[in-house]
């Protein structure tokens, strides 16, 4: 055996353990991915235009799971099931907390404690409010909730002669919504907004949606590449394999 030969042998040895190697790491990224977003995340199918344009009627929604609602903030969109309001799985957005004092509308924005909020998430060109929103103080361990499309949805502001005045307990809540994941072109995930930033508490950290998407995607990519080196590595040897000239040149010899 030559020494192009052994060579040759031996990066193809390399070369399969390194692929197969790919093959292996892509599977448990793949997989793994799935399984995660499986064990932290509910999907839902929101079926009304509540939340427009954030979320729109048919969309299918990633809801982290959460224990209680205890980690849900003001800004955040929730899942939640509430036996007043129907007992239906529900889609809104939380804009007040226990103790919070909430109204609307002065010059058109909404009042949280005093302050006038910023809201970009409403539809263009519409208000804070379908009607007024007298104060009302929310209760401890409460959350006030209103759709994005304040015009079209039953929220905390159709509640407020309930005896939470329009508010649910954090315990209704099933989870906190990530990322819209149908249909495909509206696939992202749900900014913050700012707006509640500097409140206290702040606003929650965004879940690990976007991790498990780049998990999958890596995956992919290593399984179809490791999967991919095996055809590619013998059509290669199969170009050098070319008939060789009794002088050791590449071009084969002809007789004068």
């Amino acid at each position: 055996m030559s020494r192009t030969q052994g060579t040759d042998e031996g990066r193809g040895r390399i070369g399969s353990v390194l692929s197969g190697l790919a093959v292996a790491l892509g599977c448990v990224l793949f997989l793994g991915g799935f399984v995660w977003g499986a064990v932290v995340y509910q999907p839902y199918t929101v079926p009304t235009g509540s939340m427009t344009p954030t979320i729109g009627a048919g969309d299918r929604v990633l809801a982290e799971r959460m224990d209680g609602g205890s980690d849900v903030r003001r800004g955040d969109v929730v899942v939640f099931r509430q036996a007043s309001w129907g007992d239906l799985p529900m889609v809104k957005r939380v804009v007040g907390v226990g103790g919070d004092r909430i109204s609307c509308c002065t010059d058109g924005k909404l009042m949280v404690n005093g302050k006038k909020v910023a809201e970009p998430y409403l539809p263009e060109g519409k208000g804070a409010a379908a009607t007024g929103i007298p104060a009302t103080t929310v209760p401890e361990g409460n959350l006030f909730l209103l759709g994005d499309e304040r015009s079209g949805s039953l929220d905390s502001s159709v509640h407020l002669g309930d005896s939470n005045h329009g508010s649910v307990p954090r315990s209704a809540v099933e989870g906190r919504v990530d990322a819209v994941a149908w249909p495909m072109g509206k696939f992202g995930t749900l900014e913050r907004p700012d707006g509640f930033a500097d409140m206290p508490g702040g606003i929650s950290d965004p879940g690990p949606v976007q991790l498990m998407v780049w998990a999958v995607v890596a995956g992919a990519a290593l399984v179809m590449g490791g999967a991919a080196y095996g055809p590619v590595a013998k059509r290669l040897r199969r170009g050098r394999e070319r008939p060789q000239s009794r002088d050791g040149s590449g071009a084969t010899a002809h007789a004068g």
